[in-house]
């Protein structure tokens, strides 16, 4: 990795500018072309220095104001299943089974959901009960964001940067 490499990460960091073209913007910043914004990245990433470059929206600006975990308790043996359901939803971003803490959590399936207002939430809740077969559950909402970084588009996880 050498200095036009740091820069680009150090750049990458603060986020993606929402443009048509957002490399070459970055390029245009960092005196590069855009081919080699692109071909330094991919090499970052192909070499595990960087090991995820991915777009993350900000959901309150796209108008998703209502976050839930809904919690499900499925028969051990119809989990697999259960989680099928779950995660062909389009509202669902995370679908996953969890262990249980007899007597402290007895929820062992768990799908993240998404929508514009609490109603709309609710709806899904229920659609997807009904078609898992599952009953049981709780819903927990987001009340509010502690903490999102870095502020723009690009999420980072970054190894051996100074």
């Amino acid at each position: 990795m050498n200095d036009r490499d740091r820069a680009l990460l150090l750049r990458l960091q603060e986020g993606v500018p929402l443009v048509e073209e957002p490399y070459r913007a970055i390029a245009e910043e960092l005196g590069m072309t855009e081919a080699e914004v692109i071909a330094r990245i991919e090499t970052l990433l192909s070499r595990g220095i960087v090991r995820r470059f991915a777009v993350r929206i900000d959901h309150r600006k796209a108008g998703i104001l209502v976050n839930a975990m809904v919690a499900w308790r499925v028969p051990p043996g119809d989990v697999a299943r259960a989680a099928e359901v779950m995660a062909r939803s389009p509202e669902v971003t995370h679908c996953y089974e969890r262990s249980v803490v007899p007597g402290r959590w007895d929820y062992n399936l768990s799908a993240v959901l998404h929508g514009r207002r609490r109603a709309e939430v609710d709806r899904s809740v229920a659609r997807l009960s009904r078609a898992a077969g599952i009953a049981d559950y709780t819903v927990l909402v987001s009340t509010r964001e502690l903490k999102r970084t870095p502020p723009g588009l690009a999420l980072l996880s970054l190894e051996g940067v100074r």
